[in-house]
């Protein structure tokens, strides 16, 4: 993908730029678990095999950045599906999901909730006129709707760059066991807490992580975001399922980080 000077952007194969997969700041291991246990909860919490890929205390190389940097800083992760949009002059032009290309006038049948969220949106002043966009569709149909939204939203990530960030991440070291505790106790969504206290409500729903990001590597080309969710924590599953021979301090073994999600 280029911008030209009018703003446009050109399609690469009809598609637009692909997403970029970003890494966990923590080496991940697999641990096998027990059968029986993931065969009764294993679909509840993800588990789409018996073994799990948890983080370890060991930094992933490349990412000391996170720990290290004054300059990083955490935004909730929202659980939905990751949409990028296209516009020309105020016009909806492409719908991509993951890989997918969507065509945002399929309306009589197709996934017609992705272009109700890109509409939310727009109503709500999020939708650039021009250029691409990134960002995470929530709602009714997607995870299980944590955020009991009633209708779709797309989220574009700047916007939760400003809107979504923790002020609190430089109170605390940067560290395992503190970012363990934070993460099973503490990590609360910014986004359903917003959208609580508009409606009255007093209930609060843990996020499912957070982005690290680095606007200052960013702009030197160097890697400048990762990822870190509650799913990769031994105890987001271990009250329900053995894993077998789990330490935090990991085995020598290195796996490749390019296989886990």
């Amino acid at each position: 993908m280029s911008n030209t000077a009018d703003n446009k952007v050109e399609l690469v194969d009809g598609s637009l730029t692909d997403f970029p997969k970003i890494y966990c700041p923590y080496i991940r291991q697999t641990f096998k678990v027990n059968r029986d246990n993931w065969k009764q909860y294993g679909s509840k919490l993800g588990l789409r095999s018996p073994e799990a890929y948890l983080v370890v205390d060991k930094i992933n190389p490349g990412y000391e950045w996170v720990f290290e940097d004054p300059e990083t800083f955490a935004v909730e992760k929202l659980n939905g599906s990751n949409v990028k949009v296209l516009t020309e002059g105020g016009r909806l032009v492409k719908l991509q999901n993951r890989k997918n290309v969507i065509d945002p006038l399929q309306i009589i049948k197709g996934k017609t909730f992705l272009v109700e969220g890109v509409l939310m949106s727009a109503s709500k002043g999020l939708i650039k006129p021009d250029g691409e966009q990134a960002g995470e569709l929530i709602g009714p149909k997607l995870q299980g709707n944590p955020y009991k939204l009633d209708m779709h939203q797309w989220y574009p990530f700047d916007t939760a760059i400003d809107r979504l960030r923790y002020r609190s991440f430089d109170e605390h070291e940067r560290n395992f066991d503190n970012w363990s505790s934070w993460f099973k106790d503490w990590l609360f969504s910014r986004y359903y807490t917003k959208r609580a206290s508009k409606l009255g409500l007093t209930d609060k729903v843990m996020a499912e992580g957070v982005v690290f990001y680095n606007l200052k590597r960013k702009e030197e080309g160097k890697t400048w975001r990762a990822k870190l969710r509650r799913d990769m924590f031994d105890w987001y599953i271990s009250d329900k399922i053995e894993i077998y021979d789990y330490d935090k301090k990991g085995r020598e073994e290195v796996e490749e980080q390019e296989k886990f999600d």
